[in-house]
């Protein structure tokens, strides 16, 4: 059990580094003013607009850092320092969520793979950690419970790498938009690039740490079977 903690430990670290600069970037980027003038808001309604989306509502939710897409009632939330500023931190953060909301509308292969595993993935999370804990217990007598515990953290782990060309397509979508529609300046959009570059960091290192974790996992149910 010592080396999961250790694991997670190391992956803490590495997301509470990650994490903090990414705050740090975004507040850097949120004190310089866009040269357009638009708002979050503005940026992500004319983002669909171009795109030909109208089903999509533009929201405003509390927070900080809590701007997500939501397929499921099509709407893209923008957090309260996101939809009324006017930054290039903002743009990008604004234009990258409508960059799902293009992903939903042009059914993106990646985006409808994660969207139909989240049934799954809730069911998984529910038990997973209680079952791997059994097997952990049990695994000098059976190695089925610990089997199944794998199973279940292999499914999370494969849903944060899918989630990783969906982030990236995302940004990739927005930052070539806010070029084209003249959204940003060129300095501007070095700040977008570099706060989505961040952003999209945090995906990886959780989807790095779940692999250590299911590798973890994996070394303790093939050394029971050796």
């Amino acid at each position: 059990m010592l080396g999961i903690y250790f694991i997670g430990i190391v992956f803490m670290l590495i997301s509470m580094g990650v994490s903090a600069r990414l705050k740090s970037k975004f507040k850097k980027y949120s004190q310089t003013p866009l040269s357009s003038g638009l708002s979050g808001r503005e940026v992500a309604e004319m983002m669909l607009r171009d795109n030909g989306i109208t089903d999509v509502k533009v929201m405003s939710v509390a927070g900080r850092l809590t701007d997500h897409y939501n397929p499921s009632d099509k709407t893209v939330n923008l957090s309260e320092y996101v939809y009324e500023a006017r930054s290039a931190a903002a743009a990008a953060v604004a234009a990258h969520e409508c960059g799902h909301a293009v992903q939903h509308a042009k059914a993106y292969a990646f985006l409808k793979f994660r969207s139909a595993m989240v049934p799954a993935l809730s069911i998984a999370s529910r038990y997973m950690q209680w079952v791997i804990l059994i097997g952990i217990l049990m695994i000098q007598t059976t190695p089925v419970p610990l089997a199944i515990g794998v199973a279940l953290f292999g499914l999370t782990t494969l849903f944060s790498f899918i989630t990783l060309p969906v982030e990236f397509d995302a940004s990739k979508r927005a930052l070539a938009w806010i070029d084209q529609r003249g959204i940003v300046t060129t300095q501007e959009h070095a700040m977008a690039k570099d706060a989505l570059k961040w952003a999209a960091l945090t995906y990886v290192v959780a989807a790095l740490g779940s692999l250590a974790t299911l590798l973890y996992y994996v070394s303790l149910l093939m050394g029971r079977r050796d």
